[in-house]
């Protein structure tokens, strides 16, 4: 079973995103992260997947948006996160 793509879009200096990067991290989970910390085309990407996005960071499964770090970290507390990305 291969495993699913997971990205994450962020800010420098982001707290929720640090958080959530540390959550994969220790699951052995590699992402594709993009930094739009100074706008520009993946920030507009960002809006196109997911168009209510107003923080970051926002992460998706297999191109299925599955919100912010508390989102992420719900997931994990219900049991469900491991799931999503194949463990």
């Amino acid at each position: 079973m291969s495993s699913p793509k997971v990205e994450i879009y962020s800010k420098m200096y982001c707290g929720y995103c640090y958080r959530a990067k540390r959550l994969l991290d220790s699951k052995g989970v590699a992402y594709v992260e993009y930094d739009i910390t100074l706008g520009g085309e993946k920030r507009r990407e960002m809006l196109d997947r997911k168009p209510d996005a107003m923080t970051v960071p926002q992460i998706f499964i297999d191109d299925v948006a599955i919100g912010g770090s508390d989102e992420l970290a719900a997931l994990e507390r219900d049991g469900k996160l491991d799931a999503l990305l194949g463990l």
